[in-house]
């Protein structure tokens, strides 16, 4: 079913010749609160048990699907003048995936999820034509923006970071082992540090651009 959603809000993307905003009113307006309950009820887990070990496991292929959903939601959003609570959770409720990265999941969860992470500071929305507005100056945009910046800042205050792994043995085709003579000892995974870094620069940049007082700045 989450693959079915997240193919489905994908191709009403894709066709230009849609009414997409209508279409999305349509699908996303009575699974609202569905998606928002699926949000809580797969994230806000414990990720470290025995269900989670193997990357081709039942519940690991769950949560890809809804990464995959998640990243859907966030390209439709642009479509829409006000946004569905589905399309906003991420912002609002980013500590849930925040923990989910600093569990014991396979590495290529953690690393979709931290890349979904940089897709949402970096998201823009269309300018507005008539106005000419910039995007930040939507309320519902500005409020979510603020909540994952906030989100973001509070665990890396603490030591959130120092809980990312930034490798994982190199995958070749048919096996997960390095190639005979290759060095993969000490390597980063450059994509996943040069994320980790915009998504901690992105939230600190907002924060202090929305702070009132000094000693908010500071």
């Amino acid at each position: 079913c989450l693959c079915t959603l997240a193919a489905i809000v994908r191709e009403t993307l894709k066709d230009a010749g849609a009414p997409r905003a209508g279409v999305l009113k349509k699908l996303l307006a009575p699974l609202d609160a569905v998606l928002e309950g699926f949000y809580n009820a797969i994230l806000f887990h414990h990720f470290d048990s025995h269900h989670y070990t193997s990357p081709y496991s039942e519940a690991t292929n769950n949560l890809i699907s809804f990464a995959d959903l998640l990243e859907a939601l966030l390209a439709s959003r642009m479509e829409l003048e006000l946004p569905f609570m589905c399309q906003r959770v991420l912002f609002l409720k980013v500590s849930y995936v925040l923990n989910l990265i600093r569990s014991s999941i396979p590495y290529v969860i953690k690393k979709k999820f931290i890349l979904l992470l940089k897709k949402c500071v970096l998201y823009k929305p269309r300018e507005d034509a008539k106005s000419g507005s910039l995007p930040l100056q939507t309320p519902p945009l500005c409020e979510d923006m603020l909540a994952l910046s906030d989100g973001v800042l509070q665990v890396v205050n603490l030591t959130w970071l120092n809980q990312i792994p930034l490798n994982e043995k190199s995958s070749y085709f048919g096996s997960s082992e390095p190639a005979p003579g290759d060095d993969t000892q000490g390597g980063s995974d450059q994509t996943v540090l040069r994320a980790l870094s915009l998504v901690v620069l992105k939230a600190l940049e907002f924060k202090t651009l929305n702070s009132v007082t000094e000693p908010e700045i500071k």
